[in-house]
């Protein structure tokens, strides 16, 4: 039982402990995907002259098709003068090109019942569209000219530099990505992954078409960019007008290897909390340095984060969270939500739990649960919770990759990070061989006597500082 002594009047968390383990499955058994794993064929992969890759993947029983271009592109290659560039660029691709302006762009996707979409990360710029199978080829040449062509001129950025401002305003109003932002900026402060995605106001109205050019021909390069199609696809089809329609792409360049040897993503263990006592909610994260991508304890990680989970007042199944934490939260009302992350990048990452409360009353023994969940981890692992989190992990995978833009998203992010396509039958065998004592060991690397990272807005006022939640690494000792 846990035993927590507060304030005079509050509710004991003693009485949370194990709440409604009648209500689960005490001896959970591991979950067969052999039948779903049997219908996934093959991913094809062809290399081109330029170390352009093609990676496309078959999905019976389809019609559609989504094709796009994954590149190792995002804000973390950017320096402090031009960044905003990647995002910026995104936006840029839909202005029109030197041969379709937007207009005509927009009504020949429209024409053929199609959809566009663009998104940029830290690390990553995609472009894709979804569209039927017999404009898939048609589909990859249009964004091909929209990579390549994208008609990058004066008039063109001064429009579209008063809605990337809009959008910025937009995202200000969003607390968790103000949460996340500022969590990179003190977690890898002085580092490119520090800096947020769109870029600060002051470089949005000062980016020019040279920064913006200069980007595209530094970072726009063969060996960093990914055709990955997923559906109704003709590997060989796309691979031929992927050789006409890429060709001009260079293939020499800097690779992001030696980009990232020159700024490395330093952790560093620290705080930020901006502080509002007018307002009565508080929503805060909490992060350790965590695994890069091709870390061996990556995956551990994962399941660790399934072993949290995420949970919600507003949820129909608020009451039955697996996690002692959910149900923690759900009995003594400590959270309106919270979820753990496991963020991935080339060289490092971020584990950790990111939480809303409109009542800050109770915020410091929701900050002891919290880091008793974590903190636990590297000492008491019970195999029934372990069992559930890594049955929830395999269906999260499967469900994420399901239809044709789920599965192109997941070639072309794993042929960028991992270097090739790793198979569900690997990820799903590779989440098996986590036992007790892995979670244990990765725990102890991870979250023992380790330090962490802090970031909050709102009422913080009884928010433990960074020295309270550094002290509740090492056996809850605050």
């Amino acid at each position: 039982m846990l035993q927590l002594v507060k304030k005079a009047g509050a509710t004991s968390l003693a009485r949370a402990s194990r709440a409604f383990t009648g209500f689960a499955n005490s001896n959970p058994t591991p979950q067969c995907h052999a039948s779903i794993l049997g219908q996934i064929a093959p991913t094809q992969v062809t290399t081109l002259a330029n170390g352009m890759r093609v990676a496309t993947e078959k999905i019976p029983n389809t019609d559609t098709a989504t094709v796009g271009i994954w590149i190792d592109a995002g804000s973390r290659y950017e320096t402090a003068e031009n960044n905003g560039s990647a995002h910026f660029l995104e936006h840029m691709a839909f202005k029109g090109t030197t041969t379709r302006n937007s207009t005509e762009l927009e009504l020949e996707i429209e024409n053929m019942g199609g959809h566009l979409n663009a998104y940029t990360s830290r690390e990553q710029t995609c472009y894709y569209a979804k569209v039927m199978e017999q404009d898939t080829v048609k589909a990859m040449q249009i964004l091909a000219d929209m990579i390549q062509n994208s008609h990058v001129n004066e008039a063109n950025i001064e429009s579209e530099r008063s809605v990337i401002l809009r959008e910025a305003e937009e995202v200000e109003g969003i607390s968790q990505e103000v949460v996340f932002d500022h969590l990179h900026s003190t977690a890898f402060q002085q580092t490119s992954l520090g800096r947020t995605i769109l870029g600060s106001s002051e470089n949005i109205q000062k980016l020019s078409r040279d920064d913006l050019t200069n980007f595209i021909k530094t970072h726009y390069t063969g060996q960093r960019m990914v055709i990955a199609a997923a559906g109704a696809v003709d590997h060989e089809a796309l691979v031929a007008e992927a050789e006409k329609a890429f060709s001009s792409i260079p293939s020499d360049g800097q690779t992001v290897s030696e980009l990232i040897k020159s700024d490395p993503g330093h952790f560093t263990g620290s705080a930020v909390y901006m502080r509002d006592p007018d307002t009565k909610s508080c929503q805060w994260a909490v992060a350790f340095k965590g695994a890069s991508w091709t870390d061996p304890d990556s995956i551990p990680l994962m399941v660790m984060q399934s072993m949290i989970g995420s949970w919600s007042a507003q949820s129909l199944t608020k009451h039955n969270g697996s996690s002692e934490l959910s149900q923690l939260c759900s009995v003594n009302k400590l959270a309106d939500n919270f979820m753990a992350f496991n963020t991935n990048y080339h060289d490092t990452g971020l584990f950790g739990v990111y939480c809303e409360t409109n009542d800050t009353e109770d915020i410091d023994d929701l900050a002891w649960a919290v880091m008793k969940e974590i903190s636990t981890m590297a000492y008491d692992v019970e195999e029934s919770q372990l069992m559930t989190a890594k049955n929830n992990l395999k269906a999260q995978l499967i469900y994420s990759s399901e239809g044709t833009t789920g599965t192109a998203e997941e070639i072309g992010r794993q042929l960028l990070t991992y270097g090739r396509r790793v198979t569900k039958e690997e990820m799903f065998d590779r989440i098996d061989a986590v036992d007790v004592s892995t979670i244990k060991a990765v725990a102890d690397r991870f979250i023992n006597n380790q330090e962490v990272s802090v970031a909050a807005m709102g009422d913080t006022q009884f928010l433990p500082d960074i020295n309270g939640f550094n002290r509740a690494t090492y056996q809850l000792r605050y």
